[in-house]
C-alpha cells in the first residue's frame, strides 16, 4: 500500500463490520442476497433489495448498516453518513456505527469529527480495539496537521522534521506495497469486527508524508545491546492444573452469562472481583450504575455461550467463546475474553475484553 487515499482499506473496513450484527436463520437469505451483490460491484441492484427489506423492517440494524455501506460505496458520503447517524441514534450500545462514522468524517478531512465518533465508539464499548487504534491514527493525522503547521510559521525549527519522520515510521507502507482484496461477509453471525482497524484515508502530500491512517506494519526489531550473560535459572515449575479447576472456571463464566440473561444484578456484579476495574475512566460504582441501567432497562436479555474454551494457570484462568447477544429488537454475535482470578472458592472476573 502506498500514501495514496486509501479506498480499498476503507470499503474493506466498512464492509466487515457489516458482520457485527447477529442475523436470524430466517433474514439470511436476504442478508446474503444484498452482500452478494456488494461483492459483485452491483450497487444499484444491493440498494433496491435494502429497500425493499427496509420497507418491511425499517428498523432492523444490519440492513440499515449494509445500506449504509452501500450508499458508502456508491459515492453517496453524505447519505452514508446519515444512515450511520441514524444508527447511533436508534442503537447507541452499538460501537461499530459510530466507528464507520469516523472513517467517513476522516475521508472528508473532518477529523475532529472522526475523533468524536470514535471516543464515543470506545465509551459503548471500552473493549473494542479497532476504534482505540482508529482513535490512534486520528490523532497522528492531527499531529501532522498540526507539525506541518509549525513549519509553515517557523520553517527554522529543527524539532519538527524528526518529529515528522517518526510518524510516517509508525505508519510506514509494506514493502511489497499491495492492498489486500476487499471481500463482503456472510450474512450468518461471525465475529463482528476485523482485527485489523479501519482505514482511514490519507492527508495530502506533507515534506515526510506521514499521517497515512493505514494498518500499521510490525514495529522493526529491537537493536541488539550488548549484556552481562547471566547464570542460568531453572525455569519454575508449572503448577498442576487439574480438571476440577477447569470445570469450577467453566462453571462461574456459565453462571455470569446466566445472571446476566436473568437481569440478577446481585449475582451479575458479584461475579466481578473487587480486582476488576472498568476500562473507562469510571469510577467501579459509576461503571455499576452504568450496568444496572443497561441491563435493568432491558424488556428480555438472552446471553448464550458457544465454543467456550477456558485454560486454568495456577489461580488464573482465561475463558474464550462466542457470545450471542439479544436484548429486545437488538441481537449482537462477538468474540469475547474472560480473565478471571480465584478468590477463596470462587472464579472471579478481573478483565474482559470483546472482539479477540
Amino acid at each position: 500500500m502506498t500514501y495514496a487515499r486509501s479506498t480499498i482499506f476503507t470499503t474493506l473496513r466498512l464492509l466487515a463490520l457489516a458482520a457485527a450484527f447477529a442475523s436470524p436463520a430466517a433474514h439470511a437469505d436476504e442478508y446474503g442476497d444484498v452482500s452478494q451483490l456488494l461483492r459483485a460491484g452491483k450497487l444499484n441492484e444491493a440498494m433496491i433489495k435494502a429497500d425493499v427489506y427496509l420497507a418491511a423492517k425499517p428498523r432492523d440494524p444490519q440492513m440499515r448498516f449494509l445500506k449504509g455501506v452501500i450508499q458508502r460505496n456508491s459515492g453517496k458520503q453524505a447519505d452514508a453518513i446519515t444512515t450511520f447517524t441514524k444508527l447511533t441514534e436508534d442503537y447507541p450500545e452499538l460501537p461499530e456505527p459510530y466507528n464507520n462514522l469516523a472513517v467517513l468524517y476522516a475521508g472528508q478531512n473532518q477529523y475532529d469529527k472522526a475523533r468524536a465518533a470514535l471516543e464515543m465508539a470506545i465509551r459503548t464499548n471500552p473493549s473494542y480495539a479497532t476504534a482505540h487504534e482508529n482513535l490512534g491514527d486520528v490523532y497522528a493525522r492531527l499531529a501532522s496537521q498540526a507539525y506541518n503547521k509549525a513549519l509553515q510559521l517557523d520553517g527554522a525549527n529543527a524539532a519538527v522534521p524528526p518529529k515528522l519522520a517518526l510518524i510516517g515510521e509508525v505508519f510506514k507502507p509494506n514493502i511489497k506495497g499491495q492492498t489486500p482484496a476487499a471481500a463482503v461477509p456472510a450474512a450468518a453471525p461471525v465475529a463482528p469486527v476485523a482485527k485489523a482497524p479501519a482505514a482511514l484515508p490519507a492527508p495530502a502530500a506533507t515534506p515526510a508524508r506521514v499521517a497515512a491512517p493505514v494498518a500499521p506494519t510490525a514495529p522493526p526489531a529491537a537493536v541488539a545491546t550488548p549484556t552481562i550473560a547471566a547464570a542460568p535459572v531453572a525455569a519454575p515449575a508449572k503448577p498442576a492444573v487439574s480438571d476440577g479447576s477447569v470445570t469450577e472456571a467453566e462453571a462461574a463464566v456459565r453462571a455470569w452469562a446466566k445472571a446476566w440473561s436473568a437481569k440478577d444484578m446481585s449475582a451479575y456484579l458479584g461475579a466481578y472481583a473487587k480486582e476488576f476495574t472498568p476500562s473507562t475512566k469510571q469510577s467501579r460504582s459509576a461503571w455499576e450504575e452504568d450496568r444496572r441501567k443497561r441491563i435493568v432497562g432491558k424488556a428480555s436479555i438472552s446471553v448464550k455461550l458457544d465454543n467456550l474454551t477456558v485454560t486454568v494457570n495456577g489461580n488464573k484462568a482465561v475463558a474464550k467463546f462466542r457470545q450471542d447477544y439479544r436484548a429486545d429488537a437488538l441481537a449482537v454475535s462477538s468474540r469475547k475474553t474472560l480473565e478471571l482470578l480465584k478468590t477463596g472458592d470462587k472464579w472471579l472476573i478481573v478483565k474482559e475484553s470483546t472482539g479477540n
